[in-house]
């Protein structure tokens, strides 16, 4: 009855003040996806738990604390995929709501898999999920961490004891980026994707960069012959060869962890049934 959770808060460079910050909010939100598993709850509600946290946390770029466009407005992208039967829920450029996360949890058993813009927020209202004002999920600058990277998406991956894997992604964005511009968070096989059968892979990095490469699918192909850092080492590899930068979690169906980064730096926090606490990793070589 094994049970495992990774996460990441994020693919950048992660100063000497800022690392405490970023630590303790991915193991928070380790802790809350964890106590689902614990509870033999699904893989799906563990990684919209956890992702819930980290997006009420302005550390991190997704929900409170997200990056402004260059209208000075949040638009943020959100995913979630189960890897039983291959469901996916997904939203874009939406604005106004408390937890994308939630959002694409909810959009999981919809024939369309993702939703952008207004329609997004309307399915949210819809559905009866926490709207805002806009303008609610800008923190007073004292109170979020300086920002000296914006390849800020966050992700999760979970593996339930019924043996389900889910995967999910949450940011805000890019600062002063286009209006309407979507990254790879929300396009399943670039920045995320499950099989139950082969694991789960979460990116976070130069999204055009990752979409064009297609990275998420690179690992997914190379999993079931190939180590998990073995499998994100040839997709990096394959991002950087263009310019790019990211990090990546994988998770297999045996509950095998996987993280590595062409970034400076990549917090990540991870458990399993047979580790009696939480590891956590912030700047390189930097763990507790």
């Amino acid at each position: 009855m094994m049970w495992a959770i990774i996460l990441h808060g994020g693919a950048k460079e992660i100063e000497p003040e800022e690392a405490e910050a970023h630590r303790h909010g991915c193991l928070k939100a380790l802790a809350a996806g964890r106590s689902v598993l614990q509870s033999n709850g699904s893989a799906a509600d563990a990684v919209e738990a956890a992702i819930r946290e980290l997006e009420s946390d302005p550390t991190f770029n997704a929900g409170y604390g997200s990056a402004l466009n260059a209208d000075g407005e949040v638009e943020m992208c959100s995913a979630l995929m189960e890897g039983g039967e291959l469901n996916v829920g997904g939203v874009s450029i939406i604005q106004g709501v408390r937890h994308p996360i939630s959002v694409a949890r909810a959009m999981l058993h919809e024939t369309e898999i993702l939703l952008s813009g207004p329609g997004a927020r309307r399915f949210a209202a819809e559905r009866g999920l926490e709207l805002c004002d806009p303008a609610d999920l800008i923190p007073p600058k004292e109170q979020k961490a300086k920002q000296t990277g914006t390849h800020d998406t966050v992700g999760c991956i979970a593996l339930d004891m019924s043996k389900r894997l889910a995967v999910g992604t949450s940011t805000g964005g890019l600062d002063g980026s286009p209006v309407g511009r979507v990254g790879d968070s929300p396009q399943p096989g670039c920045g995320y994707y499950v099989d139950d059968k082969v694991g789960a892979v979460a990116f976070s990095g130069d999204g055009e960069h990752i979409a064009r490469k297609m990275l998420a699918a690179r690992v997914m192909h190379r999993l079931s012959a190939d180590e998990p850092e073995g499998a994100l080492q040839d997709a990096l590899d394959h991002v950087a060869a263009i310019g790019g930068e990211a990090g990546g979690i994988v998770l297999t169906p045996a509950g095998e962890f996987g993280w590595r980064h062409n970034s400076r730096d990549f917090a990540v926090a991870f458990q399993n049934s047979d580790r009696d606490s939480p590891e956590a990793f912030t700047r390189k070589g930097d763990a507790s």
